[in-house]
C-alpha cells in the first residue's frame, strides 16, 4: 500500500528523542500561518484535531494529521518529514533541538494516485 507521509531515518530518530522527553506526541501540518508550511510537532492533547482535520497516517507510530482544505493542495503528493540542522518552528516541540522536520514530497505515479484514491480517508 503506497503511504501518504513517510519519514526519513533522521526524521525518525528526532521523533524517537522527542517522544524520550514528552512522551506521546503527533503532528500537524501547517497551512501557512506564523512560521510557514512546516510539519508541527505537539505533545498528545496540546493541539485538538478538529472535524474538518484528517488523519494522513503515521511516522514513528506518531499520527500525521492536515486541514481537509490543505490536503486538497497536497493529495496528488507523498508528503516526506525529513529533519535537517537548525532550530524549529516556534510552536513546535522541535524548537529547542538542533534539528527540525521540514517537508518534502513527491508527486505521486499515476498508478499510486488511483490507489491512494480508493484507500478511505479519516
Amino acid at each position: 500500500m503506497v503511504e501518504r507521509v513517510v519519514a526519513t531515518d533522521e526524521a525518525l530518530a528526532l521523533i524517537e528523542h522527542i517522544k524520550g522527553i514528552h512522551g506521546p506526541i503527533m503532528f500537524y501540518q501547517s497551512g501557512g500561518c506564523c512560521d510557514g508550511s512546516v510539519p508541527m510537532c505537539y505533545a498528545e492533547g496540546d493541539f485538538q484535531i478538529g472535524s474538518a482535520d484528517i488523519y494522513l497516517g503515521s511516522i514513528g507510530d506518531v499520527p500525521f494529521y492536515m486541514h481537509r482544505s490543505q490536503y486538497d493542495y497536497w493529495k496528488h503528493t507523498q508528503l516526506i518529514i525529513n529533519a535537517i540542522e537548525g532550530r524549529g518552528a516556534t510552536f513546535s516541540l522541535d524548537n529547542v533541538e538542533d534539528k527540525h522536520f521540514i517537508l518534502n514530497s513527491r508527486v505521486f505515479t499515476d498508478k499510486e494516485y488511483e490507489e491512494v484514491k480508493k484507500a478511505s480517508i479519516k
